[in-house]
């Protein structure tokens, strides 16, 4: 049988078709990739700055103008490192990272088989010592008739004066044997204190009231007053910060220390808020030096507590000269801006002001700094709403929206 080769044949009118659909098909994948270009540059176009904003307050009450700035940190005056009296294994964990707490609350506690035990112990000791003490006493009351007797026949000379001695012996041997069980007593009663202070210790709780902020052990774990086991004894149970004794601490450099003052008017900027100016005041100036850093530290207290002011958090502050007199241009100010919402230099200072979601550009006469604020003295009025924070290619008119 002879294979039909012309039966391989492509037909033109196969050919055609084929080079046609290949074109319509190019045909639709571009007009699908110009639409989805067509829609991403819509949609670019359409997309709305976001900028954050501030509102100028009025200059009224500003304080005096900044003597010196430094940056430290938030300290609790009342952090305690709560641990266990005694080595023991963890058998309860009754707390979590950011609960409040009472003073005297029970935190944890230790496992305490064994020294329930050695009160039990000490308790049995104690009962047995009280046991022998009427017996004695009726020993003595029994010696103390003998003696009595003896006395009354040596008397009439029918009992010699060996036997008397004899009674009087028995009788202060007695009272001397109850003595030392009193005493026996007394010490098995403070074996019972030691035991149950012992087993008192195997219960942690809060030395103060405050805000757990480190949970340092588990249920199973070994608990020591002391470094013990290598990494797998705990030295610690909790950490308790007392909020109520937040304050700042900063490095001064010695050479501008005699710039502070105790009570001095200090405004402290938080990292976190960089916009919440909080008042505050100079409490105590550490009376020695690092000598590496040559800086003193200087403790400072805040007017009032709030909230969000946490421990560890970065804190700056600037010293106010209250005694300096304002100037004119100082008592001319119109409005207090954050210094981040300022751009420009010298006569070429500008704010973006925004009013009714578009930006305005204004040009500006700064007065003094206050911190981490600036007066302006023309171009914004207190509650105008001025961008903090936003992109560098701003323009006038450009529509924008705000969050604080």
């Amino acid at each position: 049988m002879v294979a039909d080769l012309s039966s391989l044949k492509i037909h033109d009118t196969a050919r055609s078709s084929g080079a046609g659909s290949r074109f319509w098909r190019i045909f639709a994948a571009s007009l699908g990739a110009l639409v989805i270009l067509v829609g991403l540059v819509f949609a670019l176009r359409g997309k709305t700055t976001v900028v954050q904003v501030a509102t100028a307050r009025s200059p009224e009450g500003a304080q005096g103008a900044t003597l010196l700035n430094a940056s430290g940190y938030v300290t609790p005056r009342r952090r305690a490192t709560v641990a266990a009296k005694i080595t023991g294994r963890v058998t309860g964990v009754f707390f979590d990272e950011g609960m409040s707490v009472k003073e005297g609350q029970i935190l944890a506690t230790l496992d305490n088989s064994d020294a329930k035990r050695a009160l039990t112990s000490a308790i049995a000791d104690r009962d047995a010592a009280k046991a022998a003490i009427p017996d004695l006493e009726a020993q003595l009351q029994l010696a103390q008739i003998e003696l009595k007797r003896a006395q009354q026949l040596r008397g009439e000379n029918v009992q010699s004066q060996d036997a008397l001695d004899t009674a009087r012996t028995n009788v202060e041997s007695l009272q001397a044997r109850i003595g030392l069980a009193k005493q026996q007593i007394d010490a098995a009663q403070a074996r019972v204190g030691e035991a149950q202070q012992v087993v008192d210790n195997c219960v942690i709780r809060a030395p103060f009231s405050g805000i757990i902020v480190s949970k340092d052990a588990q249920v199973g774990e070994m608990v020591s007053p002391i470094s013990a086991g290598g990494g797998f004894t705990r030295t610690g149970i909790a950490t308790i910060v007392d909020m109520n004794s937040n304050e700042i601490e900063v490095d001064v450099n010695e050479a501008y220390i005699a710039r502070v003052k105790p009570g001095q008017k200090v405004v402290a900027t938080l990292d976190a808020y960089p916009d919440w100016q909080i008042p505050s005041h100079v409490r105590t100036i550490i009376p020695t030096a690092d000598r590496e850093k040559a800086t003193v530290k200087v403790r400072i207290s805040f007017d009032k507590l709030d909230p969000r002011i946490l421990p560890d958090m970065g804190v700056k502050v600037a010293f106010l000269d209250e005694s300096q007199p304002q100037t004119k241009n100082q008592s001319a100010a119109k409005a207090i801006v954050p210094q981040s919402a300022v751009r420009g230099r010298g006569d070429q200072s500008y704010v973006f002001a925004v009013r009714d979601n578009k930006i305005e550009r204004r040009a500006v006469s700064l007065g003094r700094t206050i911190g981490n604020e600036v007066e302006v003295i023309a171009g914004v009025n207190p509650g105008d709403d001025v961008v903090v924070q936003g992109p560098e290619n701003l323009q006038d008119g450009q529509k924008v929206n705000t969050q604080r």
